[in-house]
């Protein structure tokens, strides 16, 4: 028997394992323990399973298996998700937590009030540095505004590396658009493809396409956080920025080129998988 809790952040849905006392799936089952129970049909379904354990440097260690097997460096609404339930579980209390990931060790600002759990995670300085342009330099140099299938793509790493599109219209074709950039072999590593409209001086509308979850999703916190970054520094917007999402709203906020980025995270229910 495994327990797991289902946790969402502005609807992009998560399956955690708590291994804090010991580990409930071996690390070579993880994979495909994630393929199996995200499946939407003949599983619990979810766009990925966190796990949650000890760290040696951190408060909580989390790592994160999609719904195709791959392992992500980070996700933005999964880490606020992993915090709740660390909360919830006793493992940490109301305030500053520090939880170890892929892409780093990163702070997150806990609070509560009426609406709600909350969660501000410092998400450092995003990179605008993380592609590989064999035609234009080496994988050091800047993809900015980089002319692909037909579109603008910028491209910065907030843990994950996001290519921003900002586009006048989202009324488009997602699914058939999003991955002809998301496959290219300019990125050998993919990339998650956010296209963005710019609303006011303080707001964007995104919507966002996941590598790993090969799908639109209701919401991607570090998507929020690329795509917030990149309107107030190549499009002159505010430093706190408004991001709306399908799922609901994320607050970004950037500091010093650093960025933060805040919202809610939201227990939906336990459960057990009878083995």
């Amino acid at each position: 028997m495994i327990e797991f809790t289902k946790l969402h952040g502005n609807g992009n849905d998560f399956i955690v394992i708590d291994e804090f006392v010991k580990k409930i799936i071996s690390d070579t089952d993880k994979a495909e323990f994630a393929v199996k129970y995200c499946d939407r049909r003949f599983g619990i379904g979810a766009d990925g399973v966190l796990f949650i354990s000890r760290s040696d440097k951190a408060d909580m260690k989390m790592r994160l298996f999609q719904p195709d097997s791959s392992e992500a460096e980070m996700c933005g609404n999964g880490i606020r998700c992993l915090v709740k339930y660390a909360f919830d579980s006793g493992h940490i209390d109301v305030g500053t937590a520090i939880v170890e990931t892929m892409a780093g060790v990163l702070p997150a600002d806990t609070r509560t009030d009426d609406t709600g759990f909350w969660v501000k995670v410092n998400m450092g300085q995003p990179l605008k540095t993380r592609a590989q342009i064999p035609a234009k330099g080496d994988a050091d140099d800047e993809f900015i505004d980089v002319e692909m299938h037909g579109y603008s793509v910028s491209v910065i790493n907030t843990g994950v590396p996001h290519a921003i599109v900002f586009v006048d219209d989202l009324d488009l074709d997602i699914l058939e658009i999003a991955p002809k950039i998301r496959f290219d072999p300019i990125f050998p590593n993919g990339a998650n493809v956010n296209f963005a409209k710019m609303e006011s001086n303080n707001e964007i509308t995104i919507r966002t396409y996941e590598r790993g979850i090969e799908d639109e999703t209701l919401s991607c916190g570090t998507g929020s956080v690329a795509s917030a970054y990149l309107a107030h520094t190549l499009k002159g917007l505010g430093n706190d920025i408004q991001v709306h999402t399908k799922g609901g709203d994320l607050n970004i906020s950037i500091i010093n080129d650093i960025a933060f980025m805040e919202g809610p995270a939201e227990t939906v229910y336990k459960g057990v998988i009878l083995k």
